[in-house]
Parts: C-alpha cells; structure tokens; sequence
C-alpha cells in the first residue's frame, strides 16, 4: 500500500479523468460502491485465488466478544477484490432504479493480501466498465473499443485486444480429455503456455488421458474453431470482424477468475510484456444476490500499470498555475483577497497564495515540479 505525492497524485487523477471522458462519451454511467461487502458476497463469487487473499473485517464490540467465547466466525465482512462483485450486488439492490441495459462505468481502489512484489500491491486501483443487460456480443465490442480508445487518448496506442472464450475452452478440454467435472487444473497449466514451454505444460497435465494432452496442446497451437459449439465459432467471428485489425483470436488465453461463462479477453501491446487490462462475460452473477440471472460483461484497465507507462509529462501541460509568494501573514492575507475575484474571472487559472520560504530557490523548484509556470511577488501582487 503506497502513499503518492505531489504531482504524482494529481497525475494519476488526469489520468483517471482522461479515460473517465472516454467512457462517457460511449454512454457509461458512473457509479461508487462501498470498500466492504459483506463477506458471504464475496467469498464463493468465482473469483478465483483472489478469494484467498480478501482482507477480513472483525465483527464489531459485542458480536466479536460473543463469537470469541463461542470460538464462531470471527469475521463478517471484508474489503472487495475487484470491482466486479460489488456491481452484482449494486445491479440487484438498485435494478428497479437503473435503466436496462445498464452501462457501469466505476474507477476505485481493490485490496488483496498478496506477497508485495514489484508491480504486484495489496491496494490498486481498477478502472472498469460494464454492460449488464446485453446478450449479444455488441457488449462485447463496444467494451473493446471503449478500451481501447481510453488507452489511446492516454498515450497508449498499437494496442491489440486478444480473444478467446470459455465455453471453447469448455468444449476443447471435453473432447480431449473427456468431459471433467472440473476443469480449473487444465485451465491454469494453459494459463502458462505464455511463459512455459509445450513440454512443461504437458508434465502438469500428465494426470490426464496421455493421448488427449498432445492433442489439446496442437489444438491450443493452432485454434481451429470448428471443434466448438457453432454459437460459440459465430459470436468469436462476429466480435473479431467488428474490432477489425485491433483484435486477435489467442486460444491460450484463459483469464483466471472462475466466473466467466463466455467470452475472455486481455489487452496488449507488442512493446510491453505483460497485458494491460482483461475482462470477458459474466452472465447471470445477479442470481447470487436474488435479483434475475442478467447478461453482463465487463473490461478492466490496469490503472497501476498503465500510470508507469504514460508519459505523465503530457498531462502536466495546459493549465496556467501561478504561485503568490508572501513575507507576513498581512501579505497573504492581502493576496488571498486580490486572488479571489481574478479565480472568478478565469476558473482556469490556479492561484496559490504561500509564505516564501527563507531557501527561495529550492522553493521556486518545488513550485515548478508542481507545474507551476509563473512564480509573482506577494507584495506587488494585485496591486494594479
């Protein structure tokens, strides 16, 4: 969990401001949720390993002494691990408020209790978007290109969509390996096709039928979509035709979170070697809460790792900021009232009114770091 100064923080808030715009104009409405869900909401909604790593929340006074000396659940809530869940529950609380469909757009912090590593954070941002109410792949595409124009308008452009489908991965694992109650392991060793050799892969999958392996790998090789269900071949075609060059067919894609039921698909860029945002189609997750099972997908940024990759210098531009420095509080009492009506007759403008420190070089630096391109003296301040 990190601090962020100035002007990284402020960075960070154009930055989120930026892609905010893009999905805007795409129609995404946004919308805020609470840090804590209840902890039934979270545990046992798909989302994979990152269950393991929610951050629990103590009952409060009484109800922990109770459990305490009952040796109960400790716990009832806990922090969310994505931004995916909480819309569930939000679109089942609020459905007779929302329009259908409903198009979700939700910028906040998610916390998962990892192993602190570099690029890897127990809180980050997530910068998602959501359609809830689509059954047709043009949730899909639109998701696609909201994305990827929100990366353009960023900085971040030549980026490829990579797509796949988890009812394909379904179909090619039964006919390889015959039909498996569950087909997470299979999953996860074709999740490291990325990273891992064929051969390696294979050795992980040695539990499974010896023939069928070899067969699985040449297929995830090649991608033959004929071996699918027609429905599943069609809307693949359907939403890589619509995206044009800026998509790709990756049968090794996999995506980690167990409740995906259609669609998957992960953000790249040929000059960065890891993926910049995923999503994919979740329908039917509104039944968990009591509300109808609703189509619904969703794509998100990568906010941490997209914010080490702009040029952050670009976002610094465009805005005239002009510092005030005072000797004596009469001074700045003085500018803060001359300020206020030239902030009236251009908003654009900042105005800082400060005390000049007794190091005015190393304050004229800081104020520039700041972004601030004209440094005035208090006392001839407002004066004319």
């Amino acid at each position: 969990m990190r601090d962020f100064v100035p002007p990284q923080a402020e960075l960070r808030r154009r930055v989120a401001n930026r892609i905010l715009d893009v999905y805007a104009g795409y129609g995404f409405e946004l919308i805020e949720t609470p840090a804590l869900e209840d902890l039934d909401v979270l545990v046992g909604s798909g989302g994979g390993e990152n269950e393991k790593l929610i951050f629990k929340v103590l009952k409060r006074g009484a109800r922990l002494d109770e459990e305490l000396e009952r040796g109960g659940e400790l716990a009832d809530m806990g922090l969310r691990f994505d931004l995916t869940v909480p819309l569930a529950r939000f679109v089942a609380n609020h459905l007779n408020d929302l329009p259908m469909p409903f198009k979700a757009a939700h910028v906040a912090p998610v916390w998962r209790g990892e192993r602190p590593a570099r690029g890897r954070f127990r809180e980050f941002v997530q910068c998602d978007i959501d359609v809830v109410g689509e059954p047709s792949v043009a949730a899909e595409v639109e998701l696609c290109s909201a994305t990827l124009d929100a990366l353009a308008k960023i900085g971040l452009e030549g980026c490829t969509v990579k797509l796949n489908d988890r009812r394909l991965l379904r179909a090619v694992v039964d006919k390889y390996l015959g039909p498996l109650e569950d087909p997470t392991p299979v999953y996860i060793a074709l999740d490291k096709l990325d990273k891992s050799s064929p051969e390696a892969v294979a050795e992980e999958l040695s539990a499974y039928d010896p023939a069928g392996v070899p067969e699985l790998l040449k297929w995830v090789a090649e991608g033959d979509l004929s071996v699918c269900p027609p429905e599943v071949a069609t809307d693949l075609r359907a939403t890589l035709e619509a995206l044009g060059h800026t998509a790709t067919f990756e049968p090794s894609l996999v995506r980690g979170i167990g409740y995906y039921t259609g669609q998957i698909f992960e953000i790249q860029r040929a000059d960065v070697p890891y993926s910049l945002g995923g999503g994919g189609r979740y329908d039917g997750m509104t039944a968990r809460f009591g509300a109808p099972a609703l189509p619904m997908c969703g794509f998100s940024i990568g906010f941490e790792r997209v914010c080490e990759l702009v040029d952050l210098t670009a976002f610094q531009h465009g805005q005239h900021k002009v510092a005030i420095t005072c000797a004596s509080q009469e001074e700045m009492l003085r500018c803060l009232a001359a300020a206020r009506p030239q902030r009236e007759r251009d908003p654009s403008v900042v105005f800082s009114v400060v005390r000049r420190a007794r190091n005015v070089r190393k304050q004229q630096e800081d104020l520039a770091r700041l972004g601030y391109d004209e440094i005035l003296d208090g006392k001839e301040f407002g004066k004319h």
